[in-house]
């Protein structure tokens, strides 16, 4: 059985050597299950058996090897229907795995075969899918898997699990009554009873014209003439439970030594492929989804691309013709997109514009578009090339948490310390509308000190912010930190078109707070001519 057994196989990672060393990197990694909510990832690709976070990878052998199973998966919608069966029946194992308690009983035992169902029902669904024809995978993971399963399901060994398993079926689960004989006394009492047959047949319980004429029935071994006691409606549940008790003792002792054998025979090795295959779970459902979410965003007429993957020293990320998944799934409309460039002149973006136009939604892109670099997906974006994180730092508008002792400035300015307690130069920051919680003025101050810190971290960086005169700060922070070896700063902005139309387009400029203010004043008629016309008319309307 050595040939066959796969217990270090994973559809995630290449090989044991490097699944180990992901596990002992992950420790130092900063991208958690929180940042991946607050993104909008979580949202878009839940996962019930395993966080997503544990999936996150630095290692650019990891991606490209899941970049290879995912492409699988998108070229063969069969594997994705064979997944869509599996699960539920290893979830089925599992449950029965929860409840398991070996008695000795015989329904512990049925327990035991009902598990040994299920593992063949599995191996069954996955032979079915991904070899009952000769697919071309590309992906070494899949032809792996394959590969195994077929080598499992023509094996004599398999074979042989397979007809034992029929044979003890068909024994067990084919009761349906047994034969009692009961001894009297010179009473009628009954002296002693014990079980006589096993039958494959239920008996029949006779009417009453049959009970009349119980001669016509004296060799007719499966009608009842007189029911027992213990179940009559008038019986206690004790006095029920007292007979099915007995009976379960009495078939035990026929079941318990076949039934102990065969499980003593079959129990290591079908742990030992159960196990595999809850074992793959986890992967199973993050491929599933991960694909589901790929097509989904395909329907949607959104364009996806498996990004370029350069190394974490470079710290690059480019996408162009990128946006945002999340707000994708939830629109009919046409996607907006953008580009973006961490190059040698913006290593920091500061990205201002008009409220609700679109800030948010492209900060939150960026660290999506990371993170699903990372896992191994394609990305949102016509194009991208990315260097892997060690961290992503998010700091986004909260509620009132922790706010009664610090206030609601102080509990920003203590988030961003922890940030800085654990950034580093291979780590991305997205900080959106930070420091909203005060005027503009000390708003203005702390963020260009923040700004400075992000710059000698040499992080990549969004500054997400309604403060438009920061802008004119980014010079002098450059002056101060570019030549010490700080990360360039430059600007974003979010545009709007004539009449204060949101365009949700990003360009990399200057912006000029006072056109953003003209406009939306126009739009909701706040212009000082509006304002007298409005007057005018309330005049006229009382005269």
């Amino acid at each position: 059985m050595a040939d066959i057994e796969l217990t270090d196989f994973s559809l995630l990672f290449p090989d044991k050597a490097t699944k180990e060393r992901d596990i002992r990197e992950k420790a130092a990694l900063h991208i958690d299950d929180f940042t991946l909510e607050e993104l909008g990832l979580s949202e878009i690709l839940p996962l019930k058996t395993a966080s997503l976070s544990e999936f996150i990878t630095t290692d650019p052998d990891v991606i490209r090897y899941r970049e290879a199973v995912f492409a699988d998966l998108l070229a063969h919608e069969e594997i994705t229907r064979t997944i869509g069966k599996l699960m539920p029946v290893l979830y089925d194992i599992m449950e029965l795995r929860r409840l398991e308690v070996d008695s000795g009983d015989t329904a512990d035992y049925l327990t035991g075969i009902t598990e040994i169902e299920l593992y063949i029902s599995s191996i069954d669904v996955l032979y079915e899918g991904l070899c009952r024809e000769k697919h071309d995978y590309q992906s070494a993971a899949l032809c792996l898997l394959r590969d195994h399963i077929a080598k499992l399901v023509e094996s004599e060994y398999y074979v042989d699990l397979n007809r034992r398993l029929e044979e003890l079926t068909s024994r067990v689960r084919e009761i349906k009554s047994v034969t009692v004989g009961v001894n009297l006394d010179a009473q009628l009492r009954p002296r002693d009873a014990g079980v006589l047959a096993i039958n494959s047949e239920p008996f029949r319980s006779g009417d009453t014209l049959q009970k009349i004429l119980r001669l016509n029935l004296k060799n007719d071994e499966y009608t009842c003439i007189a029911e027992l006691v213990p179940f009559g409606k008038k019986q206690t549940e004790n006095q029920k439970t007292a007979l099915s008790l007995a009976f379960t003792s009495a078939i035990n002792d026929v079941y318990r030594h076949s039934l102990r054998s065969w499980k003593k025979i079959v129990q290591a090795y079908v742990l030992e492929n159960t196990d595999f295959l809850l074992g793959l779970l986890p992967e199973f459902e993050f491929l599933m989804k991960g694909t589901n979410l790929i097509r989904a965003l395909t329907i949607k007429n959104g364009t996806l691309t498996v990004p370029e993957i350069l190394p974490a020293a470079q710290r690059a990320f480019t996408a162009t013709g990128f946006y945002n998944p999340a707000v994708a799934l939830k629109t009919d409309g046409a996607m907006v997109k953008n580009d973006i460039d961490f190059d040698e002149n913006a290593g920091i973006y500061v990205l201002s514009g008009p409220n609700r136009g679109g800030k948010s939604v492209v900060t939150c892109a960026v660290g999506i578009i990371q993170a699903m670099a990372q896992l191994g997906l394609p990305v949102p974006a016509d194009k991208a090339a990315v260097s892997p994180v060690d961290a992503i730092f998010t700091h986004f508008p909260t509620g009132a948490d922790d706010t009664i002792d610090k206030g609601r400035l102080g509990e920003e300015c203590a988030r961003l310390g922890e940030i800085f307690d654990a950034i580093s130069d291979q780590s991305l920051v997205l900080l959106d509308e930070t420091l909203s919680s005060t005027g503009s003025f000390e708003a203005s101050y702390i963020a260009a000190e923040v700004l400075a810190g992000l710059s000698m971290a040499k992080c990549r960086a969004i500054f997400s912010t309604h403060l438009h005169e920061l802008a004119g700060e980014i010079d002098a922070i450059n002056a101060r930190t570019v030549p010490k070896g700080g990360a360039p700063i430059d600007t974003l902005v979010a545009g709007i078109e004539e009449e204060g139309r949101r365009s949700f387009r990003i360009w990399r400029t200057k912006p000029d707070g006072k056109s953003y203010a003209r406009d939306i004043a126009v739009k909701y008629g706040l212009t000082y001519d509006n304002i007298l016309q409005k007057l005018s008319k309330n005049t006229e309307t009382e005269v």
